[in-house]
This record gives C-alpha cells, sequence and structure tokens, in this order.
C-alpha cells in the first residue's frame, strides 16, 4: 500500500449546511443515478435546493461564491439518512470536500464516505453551531483536521472529535482504498483466483 492514499490531516476553509435529517435524496436527487459514471456528479450536489424549475440559481450555500473552495462540510445531525447511494459522497467529494463534521452521521452514508477516504467525524451540538457560525460570519477562516490526533484546529482554537477507530484506523493506514488494495496485490488475486473452480470452469 503506498503512502499517498494515507489521510490523516486535512486542511481548508469551512462551509455550512444547516439543518438535521438532510437525507441522501436532498444531497443528490435520485433522477441523477441513472448516470453510469460518476463523472458529472459534481454538479449536482443539493441540487433541487440550489436551482430552481428553470435552472435559476437560489439562495443555497453551495452556490455562494464566498465559499467557493471550501473542502470541509460542516452539518448538523442524522446527515446522510435515506437510501444507501453511494453517489451522495460521490457528489460531495467532486463537488470539493474532503471532510464532514457533523452532530450525528447516518451510518451507511458515513460507510460510504470512509470507502472514498472522506473523514466523517462528530462533535457536540454546542460546537458545530459555534463552527457553523464561524464560517457564516468569515468564510476565509482555515481549519486543519488531524486523525491521528482526534482534533479540529482553527485560530488559536482547538476541538477534539469522535470517529469510529475501524473508520480511523482504515483511513490514517491507506486501507480504506479497496482498489488500489487490490491493484498493488493483483498477482496474488490472480494466484487465488486461477485455484478457484468457478472461474476456472471447474475444470481440474
Amino acid at each position: 500500500m503506498s503512502a499517498d492514499v494515507k489521510i490523516v490531516k486535512v486542511s481548508g476553509t469551512g462551509i455550512a449546511v444547516r439543518g438535521n435529517d438532510i437525507d441522501t435524496d436532498r444531497i443528490i436527487p435520485a433522477r441523477y443515478l441513472k448516470e453510469i459514471t460518476f463523472a458529472r456528479m459534481g454538479e449536482y450536489p443539493f441540487y433541487d435546493e440550489r436551482f430552481d424549475s428553470e435552472g435559476k440559481p437560489k439562495t443555497h450555500p453551495f452556490n455562494n461564491p464566498k465559499y467557493r473552495g471550501a473542502s470541509i462540510l460542516f452539518v448538523n445531525k442524522n446527515f446522510g439518512c435515506g437510501s444507501s447511494r453511494e453517489h451522495a459522497p460521490q457528489a460531495l467529494f467532486r463537488f470539493g470536500i474532503h471532510a464532514i463534521v457533523g452532530e450525528s452521521f447516518a451510518a451507511i452514508f458515513a460507510g460510504n464516505c470512509v470507502m472514498m477516504g472522506i473523514p466523517t467525524v462528530t462533535v457536540t451540538s454546542a460546537e458545530i453551531e459555534e463552527l457553523m457560525k464561524l464560517v457564516e460570519l468569515d468564510p476565509q477562516n482555515r481549519f486543519a483536521m488531524d486523525l491521528d490526533a482526534k482534533t479540529l484546529s482553527y485560530g488559536e482554537r482547538q476541538v477534539r472529535f469522535d470517529i469510529p477507530d475501524t473508520y480511523r484506523n482504515a483511513l490514517i493506514t491507506g486501507f480504506w482504498d479497496s482498489t488500489s488494495m487490490l491493484l498493488s496485490n493483483l498477482d496474488k488475486v490472480k494466484k487465488i483466483a486461477a485455484g478457484l473452480p468457478y472461474m476456472t470452469g471447474f475444470r481440474g
């Protein structure tokens, strides 16, 4: 496993999307699940909340130019609930989100995020409110997430966050990236496959 897939630190400016129980259909509407690749998913996060029926922009943080380039998303409770569609984290990642800080997450959504290398970490309600206000007052504030220390730093302040050990270990060791793991062990995969009866037509 190469070191470049290890995710220990994420830094950047932030963007806040307020509201509890934001489900995956709001993150990416179901009609965009029909696309056969994820290539354009970055165009679709919160699409129905960002644009009206004629495609005209509405007021939404993801449309606000002052948040352009933000890589850390701040959310409230039960973010990513609803269906298990992996298109939701794909859309956020391709929009530019590389970490999500919230009060709580739907388990399947959090797992799908980790499989893409997106840490989903939790802080208290009071802390998320402070962080959201900070982002909204000054979008240029920078944040530094350290998965090894389990801390989020900004200015002179630092808060501790929670993340399941299985997720944290997968990210900081690089084992979140199952595709890279398979490719780096391709010879072993081929050797094992050659010994499986259903891969060789049950010959021999």
